[in-house]
């Protein structure tokens, strides 16, 4: 058991229901989890001086490519859109190996990890005929080995060129195979208990990569092992034109005829909904996670985050694939979020505070999580500190809850923890040799992009 006592802090955004904001009170942390907040001392194995330091709950990322990390900032797609830019980058994923995922779900992480952010959902899809039957096990291996609170997918692509999809025929599996790996993960690695490090999600990966059979048996797996569902849904105008010629209905009614709608499934993106749809995912409380810099740097669209927050959607934030962003910062984000509404909706977007609310409280909601998303007493100790006292926060102390997004956080944070670790301090990964991996990385980098 390890314990860690979080010492005078100087402002704590609970994110509990009253919003409260502590300041110059202790966290004392307990093996995995929040034992006490407020004055008295407690002895602890590490004691943290919070003299200056704002702490937040931890970050929680909802949607997410890791395997990407190893292609971002390719010069001969950065100006292209999600269609071409798929067709462009899949001919270079098909050679993804067991080492580039490992490697590649180390780096996404520990970037995630610097900034904040705690719990990493992962949504892999690319798994070539050879060689891939390991993939999400090495991810296993990479978030154990960081210290990151992680739920994989056993994503999936059923429907290549030859059967009027997008991806090369090379990339698809059968539905038989599919189904009986995505069985193997649930049972080797989902854990469903308080403080759980380890959930599978099943994801096919997109209305035009997967088939109807798919699907529908990926839902009736998912609800009879009690599973959560993830997918991309209405992220491009090409993706509805796809969906209304191939199944004579809009995205979201196709999903609804295959049983993908209600509380247990969240889709990612979600910027081309109408109102009707807007309307029936909150009554039906299916998800969505938010992607603004993916979004904007594929020309996708912005999602009316403003009115799916006014009727009551659930909504998370994700910095999705890295090549679609180029990198893993949440806290970038969250900015990100801010500003692009403020731009769109002016007062009715919402504010630095429902920002972060949506990274944290909307995050937890969407992975099925109640212990996560707050400082609290009984909940995990996954949180985050920053240095109020830099040069960069000079005059931003009178409202620590809405700095993240309003002011923003540009450099790594001075401290992680993690289920009651600390695993970053003073911006620095502890539980790996960062360098190493730098060098290891960047080697396979090379061997694996050849422009």
């Amino acid at each position: 058991m390890t314990s860690i006592l979080i010492k005078n802090a100087s402002a704590i955004i609970t994110l509990d229901e009253k919003d409260t904001v502590l300041t110059n009170q202790n966290i004392f942390i307990n093996d995995n989890y929040i034992s006490y907040i407020g004055r008295d001392e407690y002895v602890a194995e590490r004691v943290i001086d919070g003299n200056g330091m704002f702490v937040y709950p931890g970050l929680i990322n909802t949607h997410h490519h890791l395997y990407q990390t190893f292609t971002r900032n390719l010069p001969q797609v950065q100006n292209l859109e999600l269609f071409d830019w798929l067709v462009a980058l899949y001919e270079i994923w098909s050679g993804i190996n067991s080492e580039i995922v490992y490697y590649s779900s180390l780096v996404g992480m520990g970037e995630l990890l610097k900034y904040g952010c705690t719990t990493c959902f992962d949504h892999h899809y690319v798994f070539p005929k050879e060689n891939s039957a390991d993939f999400i096990d090495q991810q296993f291996l990479a978030a154990e080995q960081l210290g990151m609170r992680f739920h994989a997918s056993r994503g999936s692509m059923s429907r290549g060129k030859s059967d009027g999809g997008l991806p090369p025929d090379g990339l698809v599996q059968s539905v038989d195979d599919i189904l009986a790996d995505s069985l193997r993960l649930i049972e080797k690695y989902h854990d469903a208990s308080p403080y759980s490090m380890r959930q599978i999600v099943l994801a096919p990966c997109s209305p035009f990569s997967v088939t109807s059979e798919l699907m529908i048996k990926t839902a009736e797996l998912a609800r009879q092992k009690q599973v959560r569902l993830h997918t991309h849904l209405a992220e491009t105008t090409d993706e509805e034109k796809y969906c209304q010629e191939k199944f004579n209905m809009r995205p979201l009614d196709y999903m609804e005829s295959v049983g993908w709608i209600g509380n247990d499934v969240w889709f990612a993106h979600g910027i081309h909904f109408n109102e009707q749809e807007l309307e029936k995912l909150g009554r039906t409380q299916t998800g969505v996670a938010h992607c603004p810099v993916s979004n904007q740097k594929l020309s996708s669209g912005i999602a009316q985050i403003p009115r799916m927050l006014a009727l009551g959607v659930p909504v998370g934030l994700a910095v999705d694939g890295s090549a679609s962003n180029d990198g893993s910062n949440l806290l970038a984000e969250l900015r990100a979020t801010f500003l692009l509404h403020r731009l769109q909706s002016s007062q009715g977007a919402p504010s630095g505070y429902d920002v972060l609310k949506i990274a944290t409280q909307g995050g937890a909601k969407i992975l099925g999580r109640n212990d996560l998303g707050s400082i609290e007493v009984g909940k995990a100790a996954d949180l985050f500190m920053i240095d109020s006292k830099r040069l960069e926060y000079v005059g931003a102390q009178f409202d620590p809850k809405s700095l993240l997004a309003t002011v923003g956080v540009n450099r790594p944070v001075d401290y992680t923890i993690v289920n009651g670790k600390i695993v970053v301090e003073a911006g620095e990964l502890c539980t790996i040799n960062e360098q190493d991996i730098v060098n290891k990385a960047n080697r396979l980098v090379e061997q694996f992009i050849k422009i």
